[in-house]
């Protein structure tokens, strides 16, 4: 906890903020387990309820030495968990037992106002039918709803075109379907990890990647902020990484920036030099799906194409699920005056 805390000194001395994560869980195509859950009497992280608290006690102990630290953003519980599954079977039950079980010890730390309390889940969540993380666990439990829309998911860039309006927009929608899932209208978004794997976005086409994600998203009225995977190359002398992990940084492995680097401080500049206002969307395209056709919202599903088929044609579509399509006062909360069928 001392080392940690330290860590947390050194970054707002350089004047960066810190989100910590409790269980890292999946890290640059590696999975991350709590050593004590993996000798022999192996736990299942998820379901095991000793396994359980032991993660709350390490939450709660990382909030009482945090609390208060003017750089900490907050706690999340872990990185994409559910990348755990295949080797910890679950529910949507017992993952929604285990989320608001950590979620309340992370809070109990770190006290009220002490940071922000999260957790995230790669796109299966949003995407996978029948994934056991669901939308509605992403976007009601914690203080904001996290995506990580990555360009590899579903096969977008492959399916489309790594310069295609699909790719161009998908930080964008992914920002829609969260706002969507939320019971809070006014619930805040963080797209928390986008980046441009070569070669699904290649080294040319990665610096208007970049400029087209930042831009399309800054319209969302829900975006609360996006963070970029990730600053630097892994140096070729680290074995035994996934291809596209060495080139995802911003600078080289030496330290010297890339052109996306230039790209991305030239866009945040721009965007913060004249900060406008998001309008809001007043048309919605309507989601009617079950957790066996979620797949329908994700790449190659009809209802993703039909709202990027909105898009290309010059609207700005939100989304609504058909749930909510009926509800005035939802709808009006979220100044959607118009509905289309998601077909």
């Amino acid at each position: 906890m001392d080392q940690l805390v330290r860590l947390v000194d050194l970054a707002a001395e350089c004047g960066l903020d810190v989100l910590v994560d409790g269980v890292q869980g999946h890290l640059s195509s590696f999975d991350f387990y709590p050593e004590w859950t993996r000798s022999w009497h192996h736990r299942n992280v998820f379901t095991d309820p000793e396994a359980i608290e032991a993660q709350a006690l390490l939450l709660r102990t990382l909030g009482g030495a945090l609390s208060g630290h003017p750089h900490l953003i907050g706690l999340q519980l872990g990185n994409e968990l559910n990348n755990l599954v295949e080797h910890n079977p679950v529910s949507v039950a017992e993952v929604d037992h285990y989320l608001d079980t950590l979620l309340a010890a992370a809070r109990g730390g770190l006290g009220e106002g002490g940071g922000l309390v999260t957790h995230s889940a790669y796109d299966a969540a949003w995407y996978g039918d029948d994934h056991p993380f669901t939308p509605e666990a992403s976007a009601r439990k914690g203080d904001l709803t996290t995506v990580h829309p990555w360009v590899f998911s579903a096969n977008c860039a492959g399916r489309y075109g790594p310069r295609s309006p699909q790719v161009h927009h998908l930080a964008e929608y992914g920002t829609e379907l969260a706002a969507a899932y939320a019971t809070d209208p006014a619930r805040p978004v963080w797209v928390q990890e986008t980046g441009a794997p070569e070669p699904h976005i290649p080294a040319a086409d990665a610096p208007d990647f970049a400029r087209a994600t930042l831009l399309n998203a800054a319209g969302c009225t829900h975006l609360w902020g996006v963070t970029w995977w990730c600053s630097h190359d892994v140096d070729r002398s680290l074995a035994d990484f996934p291809e596209l992990e060495y080139t995802l940084g911003l600078f080289d492995s030496t330290g010297r920036p890339k052109p996306i680097a230039e790209a991305l401080s030239t866009t945040v500049a721009g965007l913060r030099a004249a900060p406008a206002p998001p309008e809001p969307r007043s048309t919605a395209l309507v989601l009617d799906c079950t957790p066996s056709t979620r797949s329908v919202s994700g790449p190659g599903g009809a209802f993703f194409e039909a709202w990027m088929r909105l898009r290309q044609e010059g609207a700005r579509p939100a989304v609504v699920l058909a749930e909510r399509a009926q509800d005035t006062a939802y709808l009006s909360a979220r100044g959607i005056t118009e509905l289309i069928e998601g077909k």
